[in-house]
């Protein structure tokens, strides 16, 4: 069965994408931090340069997504999949982080607890949830899970 997904706000012309990167990268530390630094390049390759706060929010919220899928969707021997499309009528950009770990799901948005103060770790979906404008979370096979989350490039 089919459904239909209505995102406030968007037409049909601003939900056509007009960019589109993915790249499979190994599920450790260092996959992560290129995962960051390739999302920065696409961007300033689609026009959001290095130093414009699109890049600097694109940044974090690859870096929280991709660091989630390290530690809590690692599966030894298994990639994560990062991919970014640009809806650039918005613009928009929606950030996909694709793991190997489908029975490990996140809180729904706004659900998330408040970590402890004293807590050095427990933040970073409430960072995705404060810098975009949606986030989530779906299945695509039974064998990963997809986080996601779309950012408005002013």
């Amino acid at each position: 069965m089919n459904a239909e997904i209505s995102t406030p706000g968007w037409t049909a012309e601003s939900l056509a994408p007009t960019g589109h990167f993915t790249i499979r990268l190994s599920a450790t530390p260092r996959g992560a931090r290129l995962a960051r630094r390739l999302a920065t390049q696409q961007l300033a390759d689609w026009g959001w340069g290095y130093e414009t706060e699109a890049s600097g929010t694109v940044a974090l919220l690859v870096a929280e997504l991709t660091a989630n899928a390290v530690r809590h969707g690692r599966v030894r021997g298994r990639d994560f999949r990062i991919s970014l499309t640009l809806h650039a009528a918005d613009p928009a950009l929606r950030i996909e982080v694709t793991d190997a770990r489908p029975d490990h799901r996140p809180p729904t948005p706004g659900t998330l607890p408040q970590s402890p103060p004293d807590e050095e770790s427990g933040r970073g979906l409430l960072l995705v949830e404060a810098l975009s404008t949606h986030w989530g979370v779906t299945n695509g096979d039974p064998y990963t899970k997809t986080v996601w989350c779309e950012v408005l490039l002013n």
